[in-house]
């Protein structure tokens, strides 16, 4: 056992020298390329001060970008896209961005096989299992940016109503449009507020209000989120009064927060009918029948009550 767990650490060591080597090697030119991006070759500080940096900049930025090199060869053309594209909707958090996405990506690929032979030895049932987990690690995170981009949407949705009101009303209170947009910002609560105001700082670094309200279309895949942003772009680009605009908007958004009320409503009886047929009725059936059926077996059985 001790031996065939060194020869298998001795395997996995020799594909990951493999797949590193001809990373190293793809992004290496020859001859006349190379003399003309020594030519072009411009020395950055991170180089220049290399010896300086810390162990984290000098050992896992490194290798987190090889296997994010690793990653896109493995991956079809746009991926990057899609992704960047995915971490929009969902907000783009803090500590996510599309290298790192990457580079988990990679690591899965090349840390899922190496722990599934290591449990299940080298074997064709390990080897089935680690072609599923390497696959399985290296899709996991862009099923994580897809989840946490859907639950942003439904929140987007959710918060669209009130931002609408607030809007209105401070259209129709006096207020300019972009006024209105930031006390939206400022005050309603929930990721539609991040999103206001991001289309006011794209209005306010040059983009006109369509191309601001259109990229923030293309952020969403919220229903209710599109309509709106069709409307405005398409009132903002025939010059109708932007009050009327809103005044129509809020009404329809509170009769489509109606009917999704009754919708979720009518979802509520057939949700709650799996756990009352399982948890609930048991226990009636235990406490009302229970009693009888012990005094109907000792009395068929001869027993005392």
């Amino acid at each position: 056992m001790f031996l065939l767990i060194v020869g298998l650490l001795c395997v996995v060591g020799a594909i990951v020298t493999i797949v590193m080597a001809v990373s190293f090697g793809a992004e290496n030119s020859t001859g006349v390329a190379r003399s003309l991006e020594m030519l072009n070759y411009k020395a950055t500080s991170r180089e220049v001060g290399k010896n300086e940096l810390g162990a984290q900049e000098r050992l896992l930025v490194p290798v987190l970008e090889r296997l994010r090199g690793l990653a896109v060869r493995l991956s079809p053309g746009g991926t990057t896209g899609r992704i960047g594209r995915s971490l929009d909707k969902a907000g783009n958090p803090p500590m996510w961005t599309v290298e790192r996405v990457m580079g988990a990506k990679g690591l899965g690929v090349i840390l899922a096989p190496v722990l599934a032979l290591l449990v299940l030895g080298l074997t064709v049932v390990g080897l089935l299992v680690a072609v599923g987990a390497a696959a399985a690690f290296f899709f996991l995170p862009d099923l994580l940016v897809y989840n946490i981009g859907l639950k942003r949407q439904q929140e987007l949705s959710k918060g669209l109503a009130d931002a609408l009101d607030m809007l209105t009303v401070c259209v129709e209170a006096g207020q300019g449009f972009d006024a209105a947009i930031l006390q939206v910002a400022r005050t309603v609560e929930g990721p539609i507020a991040g999103e206001f105001a991001r289309v006011l700082s794209e209005m306010q670094i040059g983009k006109s209000r369509g191309e601001a309200f259109s990229a923030l279309g293309d952020r969403t895949t919220a229903t209710e989120v599109k309509n709106f942003v069709s409307t405005l772009v398409q009132a903002d680009r025939l010059g109708l009064p932007i009050a009327a605009v809103l005044r129509e908007q809020t009404k329809e958004m509170r009769v489509v927060r109606r009917q999704k009320a009754e919708e979720a409503a009518q979802k509520v009886t057939v949700k709650i009918l799996f756990p009352l047929l399982l948890c609930i009725f048991p226990a009636l059936f235990i406490v009302i029948i229970g009693p009888g059926a012990i005094t109907m077996i000792q009395a068929f059985s001869g027993g005392a009550l």
